[in-house]
């Protein structure tokens, strides 16, 4: 396979194939000259298209791909601006994201099918999101990896202001804020690191971080400054509470790509810039990092349990489960790296999953109250048994993506604390507690409310929307060791150079 790629500027092609999808589309509606019902249906067949295509696009990339070689491959080259390269290339960390991405965003085009208003700007708007989103994990350019992370945030402002719920101005204006007030300090700590190493290129940092590397008091800061950015898009306790206003105000689409992609940026921040660039300032903050990621697994999780909106409990889950995702990184061993990048890949695919379980009864109900809703099993069966799946994966039950992740990183943390891992494991329980209270109260029992005497069970649509996902968690739960395998060698550079050697 890698033949059918050689001279080919694949990571580009992947990047930015969406982009050219979205000029198109912009074409077409200047030659239409206005939009109608067929209209906006073929809008939104050719997105699916355009997406699918990019989705193909990345598995040429990956089948090219050697898991066996740790270093970066398929790169691209070629001169830019400011100083900087537009520099493109992959390891096994990177490209599992970037298959992560171009597998979901299909999926979310589906799932945006009931979207009426304004459809064409809609589908740009996501077709430049996932190329923005692709372009932060291919740049191996520290500036060009600025651009995208920052871009990313402008289309997914418009979506959420524009197609979502009643306090969207609101949750947009938040999410806005709080994503781009922490990446301006970390753009003051680009430029110093580029003035200080000469170089722009982010191996040659990673390389000059492992040899000649930054004062240990001047790490402090650059690993500050890097943390800002990377907890708020995460979120890290205290600074989530952008999260869930987001996600109750988001399309059922973006609520997808936020949960399953942009937070984790900021695990792929820690992993690429953090712990490799700044080990020792990594050290020095490890019981910080370990502190703030078990009050978000416990107090997220007990939080969750009060919410009597569907959405803002899975929001609080997610924050839960990314404090699963920082134990595990900091925790610097081979088990707590492997774990968080698992999990991160899991909790991808089930939390995607589950906000579209919520979009399915919305869609119908145009409520996510919890309390409006009971004894769905009585009429939407497979709804149920699909809700079911999901549900089980977040509580992290053997057999699903769900569990390998979580008990990979609290293995990983009690080599590192054994009382951070013990408290760590309360958030499992209560995990239970809150997932498992949420489906009896929507699924089971006898239907009461009469607004529900009629409601249908999936349609073709959604049925193809789900099958992927229902496959990639059960396949990654019951071998994990297609991921783990594969993973292996980023996650071993990563320990090296957390430990402060290059491997």
């Amino acid at each position: 396979m890698s033949e059918l790629v050689a001279g080919w500027p694949i990571l580009s092609i992947v990047t930015f194939l969406p982009a050219a999808g979205a000029l198109l589309i912009l074409l077409a509606r200047v030659s239409a000259r206005g939009e109608n019902v067929g209209y906006d249906n073929g809008v939104k067949l050719l997105t699916l298209l355009i997406t699918i295509a990019t989705f193909v696009a990345s598995l040429f990339a990956f089948a090219a791909f050697d898991p066996s070689n740790a270093a970066y491959q398929l790169q691209e080259t070629a001169p830019w601006a400011f100083g900087a390269s537009y520099a493109m290339g992959v390891d096994t960390l990177a490209i599992s994201l970037v298959m992560l991405t171009t597998f979901l965003t299909p999926i979310c085009i589906l799932a945006s099918w009931s979207i009426e208003k304004q459809v064409s700007s809609y589908m740009v708007l996501f077709l430049i999101l996932e190329t923005l989103m692709i372009g932060v994990f291919c740049a191996q350019d520290i500036i060009l990896f600025y651009v995208f992370f920052e871009a990313g945030l402008i289309p997914m402002f418009i979506l959420i202001g524009v197609w979502g719920g009643d306090r969207r101005v609101y949750a947009a204006f938040k999410f806005f804020l709080y994503t781009l007030l922490g990446s301006l300090l970390m753009l003051v700590a680009i430029i110093f690191m580029i003035a200080t190493a000469g170089t722009s290129n982010i191996p040659a940092l990673t390389e000059y971080a492992q040899t000649t590397g930054f004062a240990p008091d001047v790490q402090i800061w650059l690993w500050l400054a890097f943390f800002a950015s990377f907890a708020v898009k995460m979120p890290m306790w205290p600074v989530h509470t952008w999260l869930p206003d987001a996600h109750v105000e988001a399309p059922t689409a973006a609520s997808v790509v936020l949960a399953a992609i942009l937070l984790k940026m900021g695990g792929y921040g820690f992993l690429r810039f953090s712990l490799p660039m700044f080990p020792d300032a990594s050290h020095f903050f490890t019981p910080l990092v370990f502190a703030l990621s078990v009050i978000a697994i416990v107090w997220a999780s007990l939080i969750a349990f009060r919410q009597v909106d569907m959405k803002k409990l899975i929001a609080y889950s997610s924050v839960a489960h990314m404090g699963f995702v920082t134990m595990g990184i900091f925790a610097g061993n081979e088990q707590g790296i492997q774990g968080a990048i698992f999990q991160m890949l899991s909790h991808g695919i089930i939390s995607g999953a589950l906000f579209l379980c919520v979009g399915v009864v919305y869609d119908r109900m145009h409520t996510r109250e919890i309390a409006f809703y009971g004894g769905l099993v009585n009429r939407m069966p497979v709804y149920a048994a699909v809700f079911l799946l999901f549900t089980m994966g977040n509580v992290g039950l053997p057999g699903t993506s769900g569990f390998p992740g979580e008990i990979l990183t609290m293995v990983g943390a009690f080599q590192a604390n054994a009382w951070i891992a013990a408290i760590a494991a309360l958030g499992v329980i209560f995990s239970a507690a809150y997932a498992l209270t949420l489906y009896r109260k929507v699924a089971l029992g006898t239907i009461e409310n009469p607004k529900l005497d009629k409601i249908t069970d999936l349609d073709a649509r959604e049925w193809v929307q789900f099958i992927p996902l229902i496959i990639a968690t059960l396949v990654m739960g019951f071998a994990p060791s297609i991921v783990l395998d594969f993973t292996s060698n980023s996650a071993a550079t990563i320990i090296a150079q957390f430990a402060g050697a290059t491997p």
